[in-house]
């Protein structure tokens, strides 16, 4: 027999390489094949609910990097809850209405027009569900476990039928209106936008000064006094009929070359300056109250503007007045239209083109018509300032291109009428971010009335039908038929019968005597189709639960889902739809850039998934610090993926070395049989469960993650499976000192590869196949351990200070290697001495320091050495014989030319 064939060498099946790429495939295909996602449920029927409800993504081409994040940290928790006592179903949804996919069938040639509508809706639900196949494909494909045949779709019959019962509870309650007042619009998508469809960017608008003539005939200012305003949207001057100013200013009368200007008193310096006034004279000083009502003459349109007062009127720029169009602007109708009474005029449709009612500017687009109406202004004289300027401005988020405010007829949702209970809601809920719980309580807190109808087609109808005389029809009785007619035959059947069909046998009602109605054709903003998910999936399926336990999004959401989630779930049952809510960041390049495919540094999941394995993309995900935007770059993968490496390497050690033998749970000790550094180690880990279980609760996966590389390279790799191999593989496979490090790795294995599996979920089941007397068919049927904290303290001081000493020796240790003193530190003969009494007698205590030290000698001497931070040492070359099988070098071996305790394991394996 050879020495090499007497060791016990690791031997294990789980190779070194991942191999992601090809493995991958057959998981998913096993987990699929024995229906994994029903059997976690049925394992955990019993158990206490935890529902996390899926944020529907947009059903348009494949997923991106942000959408992989979403859905796995949704995976981790899912993975987490169902392993720690919970039943928790992951029902998928997507987002299948909308402008974007009626533009992609337009952009690829589907003529919208020329055929009838309910046959264009058709071809977009064809087109949305092709989406969502490829799109489930890819979330499948990143290991992600849920009811994947059993999605919600907000285009689904039975879902739009709940959706307009929540519109019937909205319209019960009095939520519901219709009205006119400027809304953000946009002449590129020709359709109404919400606050969530809104992004801001730099863009480039002519700033004027206009002088307006005083019509008004009043003792303290002379008639034709030019009141100056400013505005940067010059093609809302045909809007005009007001003049705000604020009634704690003083205002100023400046005469110049025969004219007389009104400007706010702080800012005339500043505008004298700007309008080249060189010999100008101050007049009369007027209170901004005093100028209420007073009426201008329009400078271009034969209209009166009447001067009102308002305290949004600041001196940050301008001249104190400012410019009021009611149609144009929210503080102008606020003010101006709902308090003063002015008109809402708007002279736009919608492409954005001015109408008649804009007078010599019809027909002009609202952009181009600046150049015009300033040059007009020019022209009369009442033109005192252009210039242009930059600043923030909406674009709509998917054309990109800007939008205007602008006022139409619409259906809103008045948002004052339960904002408290609104508020009181977002206060009741959780927030894992304390930043997101201000965040979303001032958007509710500041929010206007929210724009539900759009001017499109793919999308679930206003259920409304129109008397004769125009008047809306709100009746719930009628809401709730067309909610049964749609539960049957989905949302095409508003577009694809007449009005009539659509109503009771029989209705009449006294506004349409001559029984004729019309049908609204406006069509919801998809931001109620999503914000009614809670109704549409959780309160629909038995095996979920109303409110949800989390919702989870990215931090957009706070003015998106989580919004309108939140408005229509409190509009109908008085709750938030969540109790808990957590956001992510944005992902963005390495350098911190979004992506762009134009800048060429966009990641694509599925390409790193067919390169590296999705594992990588799990794994970078609990390695970030998900509720700040997070980067991603090929650097930053390979990096995750060295760490992974170190991760798998370290776990084929502890398997190769637990299973190289006829491996049994009954050959595992109980802790008080340990010895005392085996103890020490299971002490240390005990502590690192209890840390991760603790950040898994506050889904803080990074720290998760952070805490078990630590121990893995620190505690484990560099210290006790360094020290270990010597009994490892030395010691007789039955030796008590083995059984007993074995006891710790086993332990350390089978924890950690549970505690992995929600974020490591193809490797943890591959180490767990590779676990001969693993118990049940995957290891997503498992449980979690417990936090099993042991309460020794003694020993664990002890050993502590054991350790600093160790790291004492280590530095003697590579110092004598610097010097040639010895190569390996089994050439070294060690002599150790410490000040400290107590320390002393703690390194007197341990058995076998040698082994421990990784040294082939040490002595406990008087102090002559080096001193270190705890200990004075001395490296000496060790003399004596090697023993060909350990390589210690001892005083003498046999005369098989090995070590005492060398001979009798080969004597035993004889």
């Amino acid at each position: 027999m050879e020495l090499k064939d007497t060791l016990l060498m690791p031997k294990t099946s789980f190779p070194m390489r991942g191999n992601l790429p090809n493995k991958e495939p057959g998981y998913l295909k096993k987990w699929e094949e024995m229906d994994l996602y029903r059997k976690v449920l049925e394992k955990n029927a019993s158990c206490p609910t935890y529902v996390l409800h899926d944020g529907p993504p947009y059903a348009n081409g494949n997923i991106h990097i942000g959408h992989a994040l979403n859905k796995i940290l949704k995976d981790f928790i899912v993975k987490y809850k169902n392993m720690t006592g919970y039943l928790s179903n992951y029902v998928p949804g997507w987002d299948t209405h909308g402008l974007p996919i009626e533009q992609v069938l337009v952009n690829n040639g589907v003529d919208r027009k020329s055929m009838p509508t309910y046959k264009f809706r058709n071809k977009c639900k064809d087109y949305a569900l092709k989406q969502v196949s490829k799109q489930r494909a890819d979330f499948k494909k990143l290991g992600v476990i849920g009811d994947w045949e059993n999605p919600y779709l907000t285009l689904d019959p039975k879902y739009e039928a709940e959706q307009i019962r929540v519109f019937k509870a909205m319209v019960e309650k009095g939520y519901i209106y219709r009205g006119k007042k400027p809304i953000y619009w946009s002449p590129s998508s020709e359709s109404a936008l919400a606050e969530a469809e809104i992004e801001y960017k730099d863009h480039t608008s002519p700033s004027v000064f206009v002088a307006f003539d005083l019509k008004s005939d009043v003792d303290f200012l002379e008639k034709g006094t030019k009141f100056v305003i400013w505005t940067t949207t010059p093609w809302t001057l045909p809007a005009n009929v007001g003049i705000a100013v604020n009634k704690d200013f003083v205002y100023q009368v400046v005469s110049v070359d025969g004219e007389k200007y009104l400007v706010a008193k702080e800012l005339v310096n500043k505008l004298a300056e700007k309008f080249s006034w060189k010999d100008f004279e101050l007049l009369d000083e007027v209170l901004g109250s005093k100028l209420e009502y007073l009426v201008c003459k329009h400078p271009f349109i034969d209209r009166d503007s009447m001067v009102f007062l308002a305290d949004y009127v600041t001196l940050d720029a301008g001249t104190g007045l400012v410019h009021t169009a009611p149609g144009h602007g929210e503080d102008d109708y606020n003010v101006g239209h709902l308090k003063y009474k002015l008109p809402v005029i708007s002279p736009v449709n919608d492409q954005g083109i001015l109408t008649e009612e804009a007078g010599i500017f019809a027909g002009k687009f609202v952009f181009d018509a600046n150049k015009d109406i300033i040059e007009y202004l020019d022209k009369i004289g009442a033109l005192l300032q252009k210039e242009d300027i930059t600043h923030s401005y909406p674009h709509d988020w998917r054309s990109k291109k800007p939008i205007i405010f602008r006022s139409t007829p619409q259906w809103f949702c008045s948002i004052d009428l339960f904002r408290e209970e609104l508020l009181q809601q977002v206060d009741a809920t959780k927030f894992y971010s304390p930043w997101g719980k201000t965040r979303l309580y001032n958007m509710i807190r500041d929010r206007g009335d929210w724009v539900i109808s759009r001017q499109r087609v793919w999308g679930v109808p206003i259920p409304v039908f129109y008397a004769e005389n125009g008047e809306p029809i709100l009746d719930g009785k009628l809401i709730e038929h067309v909610a049964k007619i749609f539960e049957k035959e989905g949302s095409n059947a508003w577009f694809n019968k007449e009005a009539k069909e659509l109503l009771p046998e029989g209705y009449t009602h006294p506004d349409s005597p001559n029984g004729k109605f019309t049908k609204e054709m406006d069509i919801m903003d998809v931001w109620f189709d999503s914000g009614t998910s809670h109704q549409g999936c959780l309160a629909l399926r038995d095996d979920l639960t109303y409110p949800a336990d989390l919702y989870l999004e990215g931090s957009d959401q706070y003015r998106g889902w989580f919004n309108s989630s939140l408005i229509n779930s409190v509009a109908v049952s008085g709750l938030a739809p969540y109790k808990e809510l957590v956001s992510a960041g944005f992902v963005m390049d390495g350098n911190g850039r979004k992506m762009s495919k134009s800048l060429g540094n966009v990641i694509s999941p599925n390409d790193v998934g067919k390169k590296q394995g999705a594992e990588i993309i799990r794994l970078w995900s609990a390695s970030v610090d998900y509720t700040q935007d997070v980067r991603i770059s090929e650097d930053i993968l390979k990096q995750v993926s060295e760490s992974y490496r170190k991760l798998r390497n370290t776990y084929r050690f502890l398997l190769g070395n637990i299973y190289n033998t006829e491996f049994k749970e009954t050959d595992l000790l109980e802790y008080k049989e340990l010895a005392e550094i085996d103890k020490y180690m299971l002490i240390k880990f005990e502590k690192v469960v209890a840390k991760m279980l603790d950040y898994y609760s506050k889904y803080q996966f990074s720290n998760v993650m952070n805490e078990l590389i630590n121990f893995f390279n620190v505690e484990l790799s560099s210290f006790y499976l360094d020290y270990g191999k010597d009994i490892l593989y030395i010691e007789a496979k039955d030796s008590y000192i083995r059984r007993s490090m074995i006891t710790v790795l086993y332990t350390i294995l089978d924890k950690t590869t549970r505690l992995i599996a929600p974020i490591l979920s193809f490797t943890a089941e591959e180490i767990y196949e590779n676990m001969t007397d693993r118990k049940k068919e995957s290891v997503h049927l498992e449980d979690f351990p417990k936090v099993n904290l042991i309460d020794d303290s003694k020993l664990e001081e002890k050993w502590d200070k054991l350790m600093k000493v160790r790291d004492d020796l280590l530095k003697a240790l590579e110092e004598s290697r610097n010097e040639k003193v010895i190569g390996k530190s089994l050439e070294a003969s060690v002599e150790i001495y410490s000040d400290d009494k107590e320390v002393l007698e703690i390194i007197k205590s341990v058995p076998a320091l040698h082994q421990l030290f990784i040294v082939s000698k040490v002595k406990v001497k008087e102090n002559d050495g080096k001193k270190y931070d705890y200990a004075t040492i001395k490296v000496e070359k060790a003399l004596g014989h090697k023993c060909e099988r350990c390589w210690t070098i001892v005083d003498e071996v046999t005369s098989d030319n090995l070590c005492s305790r060398c001979h009798d394991v080969v004597e035993k394996l004889k």
